[in-house]
């Protein structure tokens, strides 16, 4: 059975959005989907299969907000092969266990109750630092016939993030912008570049060195690149309110002093579309 895409789910209208955005993907991709819930209980023990004997009302309501999902899927997608799962113990446990063999991890922006504090980007980030596989923020809205962006850093290894994004753009048939932002200029003349048209010349050709493999391997694939003198975050955020999907990795791309995933949580905050998050080791 090919590897599932896990959506958490807690009820709320940001976390229904995020069900039809992993179910939508799931058929699309040809893959299960699995939906989980999770009963915070303190003080946090081990992450188990809630049972059905004496059922608590915090239980029995969990296993409510599962059936209703899986409704809602059932309806829409019929054909889709869905299991659910209502665990036990501290959300975070529980998804990181619930996603170990997953194609990817979705969830919605903002949320309640158990997964309220999860679906804060910071959290989120921390999550996607600590699994192996992508995690999806479902936020704003996913434009049909946008774009998929993607940003990079051509200095740092983005074979995972690049990949990611060129097999999306092929999946939705969309067009893949890959966006390198300087920072600052004066950054850049700190270490030694003097000639702004050469440093842009420069990036331009690292940025092409970077995805040029993947060319090869989606050449269906229409592909651009756009070389931004501003923020990352900037350069990220604006373009994502047409975009279908904005794709980043798990670090920052500060030149000195990285400090892990600072863009990465700027862009979940502030995107205006679906964001995925991949891990890079």
């Amino acid at each position: 059975m090919s590897a599932p895409i896990v959506i958490g789910t807690d009820g709320s209208g940001e976390s229904a959005r995020a069900l039809e955005w992993a179910a939508a993907e799931a058929a699309l991709r040809e893959r299960p989907l699995h939906i989980v819930h999770a009963i915070e209980s303190r003080p946090y023990g081990r992450v188990h299969v809630a049972q059905p004997e004496g059922a608590e009302p915090i239980t029995c309501a969990g296993r409510m907000v599962l059936a209703a999902a899986r409704e809602r899927v059932q309806e829409r997608w019929p054909g889709l092969e869905t299991t659910t799962a209502l665990v036990n113990g501290e959300p975070r446990q529980a998804l990181r266990a619930q996603s170990e063999k997953a194609f990817e991890l979705v969830l919605g922006s903002r949320g309640r109750g158990g997964f309220a504090d999860l679906l804060l980007g910071s959290t989120s980030l921390r999550m996607a630092e600590c699994l192996a596989v992508p995690v999806v923020i479902v936020r704003g809205n996913a434009t049909d016939g946008g774009e998929i962006l993607v940003g990079i850093d051509p200095v740092r290894d983005a074979g995972a993030i690049l990949d990611y994004a060129f097999d999306a753009a092929e999946l939705h048939h969309a067009r893949l912008r890959v966006i390198h932002a300087w920072r600052t200029l004066a950054t850049y003349l700190e270490a030694g570049y003097a000639d702004v048209e050469q440093i842009e010349t420069d990036l331009r050709k690292a940025v092409l060195a970077a995805y040029q493999p993947l060319r090869r391997k989606y050449p269906q694939v229409d592909v651009v690149d756009e070389i931004d003198l501003e923020h990352p975050v900037t350069a990220l955020s604006r373009p994502s309110r047409n975009a279908r999907l904005l794709v980043v990795g798990a670090y920052d791309w500060r030149w000195t002093s990285p400090q892990l995933g600072s863009i990465s949580h700027g862009v979940i905050h502030h995107a205006q579309c679906p964001v995925a998050v991949v891990p890079t080791r």
